[in-house]
Protein backbone atom coordinates (compact mmCIF):
# COMPACT_ATOMS: atom_id res chain seq x y z
CA UNK A 1 0.00 0.00 0.00
CA UNK A 2 1.76 3.49 -0.96
CA UNK A 3 0.38 6.71 0.03
CA UNK A 4 0.59 9.49 -2.66
CA UNK A 5 -1.34 12.30 -0.83
CA UNK A 6 -1.11 13.85 2.70
CA UNK A 7 -3.78 15.20 4.84
CA UNK A 8 -3.01 18.10 7.25
CA UNK A 9 -5.10 18.88 10.67
CA UNK A 10 -5.04 15.50 12.75
CA UNK A 11 -7.95 14.36 10.01
CA UNK A 12 -7.19 10.67 8.25
CA UNK A 13 -8.14 10.38 4.30
CA UNK A 14 -7.93 6.80 2.43
CA UNK A 15 -4.19 5.71 3.44
CA UNK A 16 -3.26 9.35 4.36
CA UNK A 17 -2.89 9.45 7.91
CA UNK A 18 -1.31 12.59 10.41
CA UNK A 19 0.04 11.78 13.42
CA UNK A 20 1.40 13.28 16.67
CA UNK A 21 4.22 12.48 15.78
CA UNK A 22 4.23 12.95 12.22
CA UNK A 23 2.55 15.29 9.27
CA UNK A 24 2.37 12.24 7.05
CA UNK A 25 2.87 8.86 6.80
CA UNK A 26 3.89 6.62 3.70
CA UNK A 27 3.10 2.97 4.06
CA UNK A 28 5.73 0.92 2.02
CA UNK A 29 5.25 -2.57 3.39
CA UNK A 30 5.68 -4.92 0.97
CA UNK A 31 7.17 -2.59 -1.69
CA UNK A 32 11.11 -3.97 -2.79
CA UNK A 33 14.05 -2.18 -3.53
CA UNK A 34 14.67 0.74 -5.16
CA UNK A 35 11.20 1.50 -5.38
CA UNK A 36 10.65 2.10 -1.38
CA UNK A 37 13.81 4.75 -1.22
CA UNK A 38 12.05 6.37 -4.82
CA UNK A 39 8.82 6.83 -3.15
CA UNK A 40 10.01 7.81 -0.07
CA UNK A 41 12.33 10.41 -1.93
CA UNK A 42 9.40 11.54 -4.00
CA UNK A 43 6.90 12.16 -0.41
CA UNK A 44 9.70 14.10 1.09
CA UNK A 45 10.28 16.31 -1.76
CA UNK A 46 6.59 16.95 -1.74
CA UNK A 47 6.29 18.09 1.97
CA UNK A 48 7.17 21.22 3.69
CA UNK A 49 11.40 21.73 4.75
CA UNK A 50 11.32 20.68 8.48
CA UNK A 51 8.17 18.43 8.09
CA UNK A 52 8.31 15.09 9.63
CA UNK A 53 7.68 11.60 7.18
CA UNK A 54 6.33 8.26 8.60
CA UNK A 55 7.59 5.59 6.41
CA UNK A 56 6.56 1.80 7.76
CA UNK A 57 9.02 -0.66 6.20
CA UNK A 58 9.81 -4.65 5.65
CA UNK A 59 12.59 -6.18 7.49
CA UNK A 60 15.85 -6.89 5.11
CA UNK A 61 17.27 -4.59 2.88
CA UNK A 62 14.41 -1.85 3.19
CA UNK A 63 15.59 -1.19 6.00
CA UNK A 64 18.99 -1.69 5.74
CA UNK A 65 18.81 0.83 2.52
CA UNK A 66 15.78 3.37 3.13
CA UNK A 67 17.02 4.96 6.23
CA UNK A 68 20.58 5.50 5.48
CA UNK A 69 19.99 6.64 2.19
CA UNK A 70 17.58 9.53 3.26
CA UNK A 71 20.18 10.13 5.20
CA UNK A 72 22.86 10.51 2.50
CA UNK A 73 19.78 12.62 0.75
CA UNK A 74 20.45 15.24 3.61
CA UNK A 75 16.93 13.94 5.61
CA UNK A 76 17.71 13.39 9.03
CA UNK A 77 16.65 10.06 10.33
CA UNK A 78 14.60 10.94 14.16
CA UNK A 79 13.87 7.58 15.12
CA UNK A 80 13.53 3.97 14.09
CA UNK A 81 10.97 1.48 15.84
CA UNK A 82 10.92 -2.01 15.06
CA UNK A 83 7.02 -3.25 15.13
CA UNK A 84 5.47 -6.62 15.48
CA UNK A 85 5.95 -7.04 11.69
CA UNK A 86 7.83 -3.91 10.33
CA UNK A 87 9.39 -0.74 10.93
CA UNK A 88 8.35 2.55 11.72
CA UNK A 89 10.99 5.35 10.74
CA UNK A 90 10.51 8.99 11.26
CA UNK A 91 12.55 11.29 8.64
CA UNK A 92 12.64 14.81 9.12
CA UNK A 93 12.92 16.85 5.84
CA UNK A 94 16.28 18.59 5.09
CA UNK A 95 16.39 22.39 5.14
CA UNK A 96 17.17 23.42 1.71
CA UNK A 97 20.23 25.59 0.81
Amino acid sequence: MVVEEREVGGIENGNTKVTGQSDAELDLRGVICPYNFVKTKLMLEAMEQGEVLSVLLDDGDPIRNVPSSMSNEGHTIVSQDRGEESYRVLIRRREDE
